[in-house]
């Protein structure tokens, strides 16, 4: 073989082993971080999660080879919040996601350059978290299922299935649950509409509420307001109310599959799904400014006829009709 020819073939042969070499590297393994406002003990959060990591493998990304998935739970503490997204951001993730509104706001203390989608923020522009809803700017998106007229829903379904109502407090807690100012509009307008007083009650831990609760006037209700404090303490706030007889409605399902009366709001699993939706496309280069932040599609509604029962309420035929489901 003359030597042209010879260092031809070597050449050729070794830009095959380049290629094929190429070819078998694996892809670089991308990496979400997760910061939860709630226990991990939460059950309802634990599926909010699941259904996440589930749509993204049905968008083809596989834990362990493409990629990483890091999940920390905040459990209703705003501090634990802010150091977490600290973690977080040390490990250098792709993008971010993020479920309720203080939780979003520890991880935008942390950066302004990694893509954030968050999930469960009630007021994402009055919380001063994006510019506005069709165009967010910034570094992050998301979805908004828990929208101010819920306020007045709430009331609407209470005075249905507890007529006597008279007088309804909403609790909450202002270091978790801010964005619940946003429902105090429409929950005293319904109030004035139904004839009932309206009382906006903030709570800073359980004894307060346990006293609030325990010193309940005869024909009191309860709206128990949407935050990761309130969702963290739902058994006992559920247990209170039962004792102290005191009808009671939340946005959770959850809430009525732990023994509470009623429940009305966004199917949040579905809304963990919509965000996985996102996280494909902003992994795939789009810009998390230029994806609009999203309201929810699908709302349901859960009533515990034990719950009920132990009132000694009687559910009118109409509103069970209205059901999603009905809880025996």
């Amino acid at each position: 073989m003359r030597r042209r020819d010879f260092i031809k073939v070597v050449t050729s042969s070794a830009m095959a082993w380049s290629l094929v070499a190429h070819a078998q590297q694996p892809e670089r393994m991308r990496r979400i971080g997760v910061l939860m406002g709630w226990p991990e003990s939460y059950h309802q959060a634990q599926s909010w999660v699941a259904a996440l990591r589930e749509e993204l493998r049905k968008l083809g990304w596989t834990e362990g080879r493409s990629i990483a998935v890091d999940t920390r739970w905040a459990a209703a503490d705003v501090e634990l919040m802010k150091r977490f997204a600290k973690e977080l951001v040390a490990l250098q993730p792709d993008l971010m996601v993020t479920g309720s509104t203080p939780a979003t706001a520890a991880m935008l203390q942390q950066t302004s350059t990694i893509p954030i989608i968050f999930v469960l923020v009630a007021d994402p522009v009055g919380s001063g978290l994006v510019a506005n809803l069709p165009r967010p700017g910034g570094n992050v998106t998301g979805f908004t299922p828990l929208v101010g007229s819920l306020g007045g829903k709430w009331l609407e379904l209470l005075k249905e299935i507890a007529p006597r109502v008279a007088k309804v407090t909403l609790i909450f807690n202002p270091q978790t649950g801010p964005h619940v100012q946003g429902y105090l509009g429409p929950f005293k307008a319904a109030a004035t509409f139904l004839g009932v007083e309206a009382i906006v009650a903030p709570v800073d831990d359980m004894p307060e509420v346990e006293s609030l609760i325990s010193t309940s006037e005869p024909n009191s209700g309860l709206l128990v307001g949407p935050d990761v404090f309130t969702e963290s303490h739902l058994a006992e706030i559920i247990a209170l109310a039962t004792r102290y007889r005191v009808p009671a409605v939340n946005w959770s399902r959850s809430f009525a599959e732990l023994g509470g009366l009623i429940s009305y709001g966004p199917y949040v699993v579905d809304e963990y799904r919509r965000a996985a939706v996102y996280a494909d496309r902003i992994l795939k280069g789009e810009k998390p400014s230029e994806l609009p932040v999203q309201a929810p599609v699908k709302f349901e509604l859960v009533i515990n006829l034990k719950a009920a029962k132990a009132l000694g309420l009687e559910v009118p035929a109409q509103l069970l009709g209205r059901a999603d489901d009905v809880i025996e």
